[in-house]
């Protein structure tokens, strides 16, 4: 059995959240209470396998509940949150940097026709994420420079892109990633992250508070600059096409995933060829794992986040364990390393 805890400030909103999680045979709701210091105080008696999350709620808010649950006695927490509500968006990503590890909208009640899908959805996440074995965060600090970064070998024609896949765990980790750049880097980033439909957007503007590059959300034929970071959007698959421009389609999902990492890693190497370099974060499952050798072969540089800093290592692990692999760091020295390598005078395409 997975036990839950539910924290909602609304007892509606607890009710339908328990009567669906409950209504399956290997969840249990151990508790359900109404606030933050309700739910600290309930994990000082019973430790449950998932707790989901309200945001909004008096005298603490979800973020900092989860901030303090992180610090003293982690547990995987799954933000449920208002999809209209800005506010809400903002600070439900501020609890997935607090360690949080997804986010979600609030399901609709028994009458809503998209009840019965909602539903199901949450389940699923439910069963997911309590496999997910969270660590203790401390106190948040300032990222110091990595030290004993690999050194970048000749690269064999001069980088043109940057393609970024994450899954569970990704946002903190791209925000870890983008920090690290300095504000005039000189390539285009293309990402995709898996995320609840309805956030992609509250996505782009969190991290555009924090990353030294601008971040926007890509648009169907929209010409790529560098120094620009574009977010694939929700249900459409993103790609490149010759000439520079981004492609968004509605293409078969690929590992179920609608964007998925697959689909923009294979059309960067085709297109890009060694002028491509791929990374690979935090995430469950194999999304982009295979593509990103396609990366390799065809030439160009690849990354993959080290296990000890990923919430979930199945997407770079299962890329390493293929061979996919250049550089297996952190986010932070990932983004070094990169930044290192556009430093160093790369060659034309005609040496």
């Amino acid at each position: 059995m997975i036990s839950v805890l539910i924290v909602d400030d609304s007892g509606v909103v607890r009710a339908n959240l328990a009567h669906i999680l409950g209504a399956d045979p290997k969840i249990q709701v151990v508790g359900s209470v109404s606030g933050g210091k309700e739910a600290l105080a309930f994990l000082e008696r019973q430790k449950p396998d998932v707790i989901t999350m309200d945001i909004q709620m008096p005298e603490m808010d979800g973020f900092e509940v989860t901030r303090r649950i992180m610090e003293s006695t982690p547990v995987p927490i799954i933000i449920i949150s208002a999809l209209w509500a800005p506010r809400e968006q903002a600070s439900s990503f501020k609890a997935l940097e607090a360690g949080a590890v997804a986010c979600m909208p609030k399901p609709p009640g028994i009458g809503d026709r998209n009840y019965t899908e909602a539903a199901a959805e949450l389940v699923a996440a439910v069963k997911q994420m309590s496999e997910v074995k969270v660590v203790r965060r401390w106190p948040k600090r300032p990222c110091a420079p990595a030290a004993g970064l690999p050194v970048p070998p000749p690269l064999k024609r001069q980088i043109q892109i940057v393609a970024l896949g994450a899954s569970t765990g990704g946002p903190p980790a791209i925000q870890q990633f983008l920090a690290q750049l300095p504000a005039d880097f000189p390539l285009p980033i293309l990402m995709v992250q898996h995320i609840a439909p309805g956030f992609v957007r509250g996505f782009v503007d969190w991290l555009n508070t924090s990353s030294p590059v601008p971040v926007y959300l890509a648009t169907h034929h929209e010409t790529i600059w560098k120094g620009r970071v574009y977010v694939a959007p929700d249900d459409l698959q993103m790609g490149v096409a010759d000439g520079g421009q981004i492609v968004l389609s509605a293409a078969p999902p690929e590992y179920y995933l609608r964007p998925s990492v697959a689909c923009l890693f294979r059309s960067v190497a085709e297109t890009y060829g060694s002028a491509a370099v791929g990374i690979l974060l935090t995430g469950m499952g194999m999304d982009g794992s295979a593509e990103l050798k396609k990366i390799r072969d065809a030439g160009g540089v690849t990354f993959a986040q080290d296990k000890a800093s990923s919430i979930v290592h199945g997407m770079p692990g299962e890329a390493i364990r293929l061979g996919a692999v250049d550089y297996v760091l952190p986010p932070a020295a990932i983004a070094q390393t990169l930044v290192e390598m556009t430093r160093k005078r790369q060659p034309s395409h005609g040496e």
